[in-house]
């Protein structure tokens, strides 16, 4: 009965022990990841072309780039043509990966005449262990 406690005891402290190694991996690779808020404004004759071209290329990018953990866009709703978009990479290396690849290019130089400005804000998020469901 001794040797099944003992054996019980190791078993939750080697339990602890592994939650909090995925804990401290977890807020390393948070501490690398590239987070960015990207604001565009859209030539409002050109949005619904615009919006399926940020359509196809995100959910590529989400879908075949590991690196790309959140493309998520919005626009606000009192002016469609003001669109934002979070972008969450895993690190600067997945960033930069990301913009070589054939399908941003195509994204970028297909709405290069739709995007009137663009801003790309640099964030740090404020509860980074927060998971998008």
């Amino acid at each position: 009965m001794q040797i099944k406690k003992t054996s019980i005891k190791l078993l939750i402290v080697f339990t602890h022990l592994v939650i909090l190694g995925c804990i401290n991996n977890a807020s390393a690779q948070n501490k690398n990841q590239m987070v960015r808020l990207a604001k565009l404004v859209i030539d409002s004759t050109q949005l619904e072309n615009y919006k399926a071209m940020l359509k196809e290329e995100t959910e590529t990018s989400v879908k075949v780039e590991p690196g790309v953990l959140t493309l998520y866009a919005v626009s606000e709703k009192d002016n469609p043509t003001h669109i934002t978009i979070l972008e969450i990479y895993a690190d600067t290396v997945a960033y930069k990966a990301h913009l070589q690849t054939p399908h941003f290019i195509k994204y970028k130089t297909g709405t290069k005449d739709m995007v009137k400005s663009l801003e790309l804000v640099s964030s740090i998020p404020l509860v980074p262990e927060m998971k998008i469901k």
